[in-house]
């Protein structure tokens, strides 16, 4: 699992992130809110640990940006605002759990295994349907009626990802961690050949989407007429 720690209290980010790449876990730490999107957007985190009181946004504004933008990761809020309606304030921005400072360790990752516990949110269902299209992801099955394809595991994971994310630019790296072994020699070449794939698939069954390329960032699916 790949967490998020942004934290401005730089004592605590050693302390948390030793204890957490002691459960094996890999963290990056970001000490401020403005710098926070940016991490977000360029790497797959499963988890965000979010600090409330943050230097530039604060964390609700950090939060409010992050699920606006559409981005679904978990976030624990952790903050030394403990007072009723700090946490209503915290929940409703978008966090999945609010943890009070000081707090003992052994309750943050209990926090954890709950949020690791909840079933992903692009799994909540098979059929996915975003403009023309539908995607059936457990049968690998791509359709436009009449017309209907069958994909290949990745192709129909990479299309899922792009459906639940549609007129958003996804960047390179972030479809690389997501779907390829770090480090492995052929993963840039891999990433272009899958997404050739899925432009002949849209193609096949007509559909009014495409994949667009947008240079130097990733790549985003929307209308061709967009």
């Amino acid at each position: 699992m790949r967490i998020l720690l942004i934290e401005d209290d730089i004592n605590l980010c050693d302390s948390l992130s030793f204890q957490l790449e002691k459960e094996s876990f890999s963290v990056d730490l970001c000490h401020d809110g403005n710098d926070a999107l940016h991490f977000i957007q360029q790497h797959a985190y499963d988890l965000i640990l979010l600090d409330r009181m943050l230097p530039g946004k604060d964390g609700i504004q950090v939060l409010e940006e992050l699920r606006h933008s559409g981005i679904k990761i978990p976030v624990i809020m952790i903050t030394a605002l403990g007072e009723l309606h700090d946490k209503v304030d915290g929940l409703d921005s978008g966090a999945d759990d609010y943890i009070v400072k000081p707090f003992a360790y052994e309750e943050l990752m209990a926090r954890i295994r709950s949020i690791n516990r909840r079933p992903l949110h692009w799994t909540s269902n098979s059929l996915l349907e975003v403009a023309d299209i539908c995607l059936d992801t457990s049968r690998k099955l791509l359709t436009k009626s009449p017309a209907f394809c069958t994909l290949s595991k990745r192709e129909s994971d990479l299309l899922e990802v792009f459906l639940r994310n549609p007129d958003q630019t996804l960047p390179r790296n972030i479809l690389l961690e997501k779907f390829w072994v770090p480090d492995a020699e052929v993963e840039e070449g891999n990433l272009d050949n899958y997404i050739h794939f899925l432009r002949r698939r849209l193609k096949t069954v007509q559909s009014v989407l495409k994949l667009t390329t947008i240079r130097g960032v990733g790549y985003r699916l929307e209308a061709a007429n967009a």
